[in-house]
């Protein structure tokens, strides 16, 4: 979990010395001064090092840890067009529509059965008019809550990737969050605000707001939550930064335990020019909580 001012008791990023990012536009002013002066590359400068190698200073890579999507609370193999059952399912080419994948029907009856155990654990009758039918109802809720698992990035996004001669900021905010506590199985909600500095490829502003839907709708915790949608941007577009703060409310503080009902958890993750340049994450910050 990082805090909002952008700092993380773990780096997920290569040290300074190796990318030295900075904004684009002062790249660019940077070099445009250099040529201006007629004066020569310094030996060593920064400007040189942009120009002689700029794959290793435009761009940040995340270790292979740090890449990592599958956490706990991620499937090692989601179900997606090619999962055989699911060649002709209509959610993996229209994700508009519901989505019931027959490799998870087949659970209704047990997940089913398990509600209707507990309610009668809870002293109820499952058999009474009113919860007649509560347990499937309650195990196609937790499979639409939870339909995420059934989502991988690669199809979400559906190649809207696109070339763009762009470099300035690009923030997408309040984006609208519902998710499900891992550690009690109740509902946390809230909003995202997603920033990333291009380099040449932009994506398609609704596919933000598609992979908050991939790893919300999973059994999360917020922080993972926050790391998740960072990596994942920075995975789709290699940008020269990305930024993602998440703003929650959980009903685990307030349907039970401390109960405090007005209280909120911002989490962030900050990656690339947004780590290392005050300036761009402040602008950020800015721009996410402006009315």
């Amino acid at each position: 979990m990082a805090a909002v001012n952008g700092k993380d008791s773990d780096p997920v990023v290569p040290p300074s010395s190796l990318i030295r990012r900075v904004s684009s536009r002062s790249v660019r002013n940077s070099i445009s001064e250099e040529k201006e002066n007629c004066e020569g590359q310094v030996k060593g400068s920064f400007v040189s090092k942009y120009k002689k190698a700029p794959e290793n200073l435009k761009s940040f890579h995340l270790t292979d840890a740090e890449s990592e999507l599958e956490v706990p609370g991620t499937p090692m193999t989601p179900r997606t067009s090619t999962t055989p059952g699911h060649e002709n399912c209509t959610f993996h080419h229209d994700l508009e529509l519901d989505h019931r994948p027959p490799t998870r029907e087949a659970l209704l009856p047990d997940m089913a059965n398990s509600y209707r155990l507990l309610l009668t654990g809870l002293g109820e009758d499952p058999e009474r008019e009113g919860l007649l039918k509560t347990p499937e109802r309650a195990a196609k809720a937790m499979l639409f809550f939870t339909k995420g698992y059934d989502q991988s990035l690669e199809e979400v996004l559906n190649n809207a990737i696109f070339d763009e001669d762009t470099d300035e900021m690009v923030v997408v905010k309040d984006i609208e969050m519902f998710s499900m506590c891992e550690h009690h199985l109740v509902p946390f909600y809230g909003k995202v605000s997603i920033g990333y500095l291009p380099q040449g490829k932009i994506l398609g502003l609704s596919k933000l707001a598609r992979i908050v839907e991939i790893f919300s709708r999973r059994l999360q915790v917020q922080e993972r939550l926050t790391k998740q949608i960072a990596i994942a941007v920075t995975q789709a577009v290699r940008p020269a930064g990305v930024a993602v703060v998440i703003e929650g409310v959980h009903m685990c503080m307030v349907m039970r335990g401390v109960q405090k009902i007005n209280s909120k958890t911002v989490t962030s993750t900050m990656l690339g020019v947004f780590r290392d340049d005050p300036k761009t994450r402040e602008e950020f910050l800015n721009l996410v909580h402006s009315k």
